[in-house]
């Protein structure tokens, strides 16, 4: 399997309010950039589409590093799923998983690579992550524009 290196994040102007996602996707020697917007959603969920569109953007089976400024998303995946699957999607206090609807998403996506986490602090310097942050900024200021 190729290797690919996945930086994601997401961005909110109110929580909730107008969010964004950015990704920057190296692969081969080559970067690409996707970003997006929503209306009205949450941090959380913009960090989870983040991950979800690098992942959905590759067109075959590839060894992933994703490093994310979510611990939300990287806890989520790495520690709380597998109990969550085993539960019905239901916490340990048998309430339902917030945000279910992305995190079956991304449980679906995952399934089709070798995906490792990276967890970095974000808005300190680090240069993948802070490309990432005006990516999600750029889905959020072009989607304003539209609406």
């Amino acid at each position: 399997m190729k290797p690919v290196a996945l930086y994601t994040d997401g961005a909110c102007r109110g929580n909730p309010g107008p969010g964004g996602w950015g990704v920057v996707l190296i692969y081969g020697g080559v970067e690409r950039e996707l970003w997006g917007g929503e209306v009205e959603t949450t941090n959380n969920r913009m960090e989870m589409t983040a991950v979800i569109k690098g992942l959905e953007a590759l067109t075959r089976s590839c060894t992933v590093v994703v490093t994310t400024d979510s611990r939300y998303v990287m806890q989520g995946v790495t520690e709380w799923m597998p109990k969550w699957k085993l539960n019905g999607w239901r916490t340990a206090g048998r309430k339902a998983v917030k945000n279910v609807d992305l995190w079956r998403q991304l449980d679906q996506t995952l399934s089709h690579h070798q995906v490792s986490w990276e967890w970095v602090k974000g808005h300190a310097g680090h240069p993948f992550n802070e490309r990432a942050d005006r990516l999600a900024n750029r889905g959020i200021d072009e989607m304003v524009d539209i609406t």
